[in-house]
């Protein structure tokens, strides 16, 4: 790999001279620093992102905050992130607060000290408390929007989300054609966003479908809260359940087997992501497909747009349900706890 000793060598200028040359702001020759870069180029140089960022008050990274990355769901975001972000020329730093909004003012503050913007997935706190940990940093929003206050003076902070209205009635709109009339929706945490979204949505789709809707409680959103959440809908006498993401609907699945339940002949199950592992189980998975791939990289471009002070606007992207083994129609008799 080339060193800055080899360029100043090929381009016959000192070593500081390089350095410089890399630094917009600083005051060398066009000429002179046109033969130094073509030198970098022809012999596959690039300049250390640290010592770039002393020079030039960059440091050439952005920093990820996800509330779990043992979530495939967060898992799939964080590589997609990571690969724009490198192709770019900018390394990410990755923070997990473990599902606790306690942790996530700190974790921030943390990461905008030593990156140049800060991409925050799925925050748990509160909008006063993301306001004020976010003012002066410039920052992008991934499955949350916080809209502008202007009572506050607060402008909005622009965010990449998904459509989980349209994913939501399109759940909805399914189980209705298979003759499911009392629906469970098995919530995530109750400080989610996203989460509160989908369960409005079930809520308004379920109305324009004529089906009966009954919240069977928030729960963790890992495998265990799945679990938790089947016993919950057998006992709250619905032939399907909604889980809040694939990772709970897993354990739903799982728990149901071993109650002896039949899935999809005695209760369907759909989940929400479209994680890998939604296809390795039996029944596969039916759920809500959410572009992982391009809700990291979409996210990427809109930080990187604002750091260069181009104009920059949130997006939502479209979702898919994803038809496969795990809902079927609705039984004859509910299935009982």
């Amino acid at each position: 790999m080339a060193t800055v000793h080899d360029v100043a060598r090929d381009a016959g200028v000192s070593i500081s001279t390089v350095s410089r040359s890399f630094d917009p702001r600083s005051k060398i020759s066009p000429a002179t620093r046109g033969r130094v870069l073509a030198a970098a180029e022809r012999l596959g140089y690039r300049p250390h992102p640290v010592a770039r960022g002393l020079r030039t008050g960059r440091t050439h990274a952005v920093g990820l905050l996800v509330p779990d990355l043992a979530n495939p769901f967060f898992a799939a975001v964080t590589k997609s992130v990571q690969a724009r972000a490198r192709a770019e020329g900018y390394e990410v730093f990755v923070a997990d607060s473990d599902e606790d909004p306690d942790a996530e003012p700190e974790l921030l503050r943390a990461l905008a000290t030593r990156t140049d913007g800060l991409l925050v997935a799925s925050p748990r706190a509160d909008a006063t408390v993301l306001r004020e940990v976010l003012d002066g940093v410039t920052a992008v929003l991934l499955n949350r929007e916080l809209p502008a206050d202007e009572a506050d003076e607060a402008p909005e902070i622009p965010a990449v989300t998904l459509d989980d209205a349209d994913g939501t009635a399109q759940i909805v709109g399914h189980l209705r054609s298979l003759g499911h009339r009392r629906v469970g929706i098995a919530a995530g945490p109750a400080a989610s966003w996203s989460g509160a979204r989908r369960v409005a949505g079930l809520h308004a789709a379920a109305e324009r479908w004529g089906v009966q809707i009954v919240e069977l409680g928030d729960f963790r959103p890992v495998f265990a809260g799945g679990t938790q959440a089947a016993d919950h809908a057998l006992a709250g006498g619905v032939t399907a359940v909604v889980v809040f993401n694939d990772l709970m609907a897993l354990g739903v699945l799982d728990r149901l087997r071993q109650r002896g339940i039949e899935v999809p002949e005695e209760m369907s199950v759909v989940g929400y992501d479209d994680v890998p592992l939604a296809t390795l189980v039996t029944p596969a998975l039916t759920t809500v497909r959410a572009p992982l791939d391009r809700l990291g990289r979409r996210a990427v471009d809109l930080l990187l747009a604002r750091l260069r002070d181009a104009t920059a606007t949130g997006s939502r992207l479209p979702v898919e349900l994803v038809i496969r083994g795990s809902a079927g129609t609705a039984p004859a008799e509910v299935p009982g706890p």
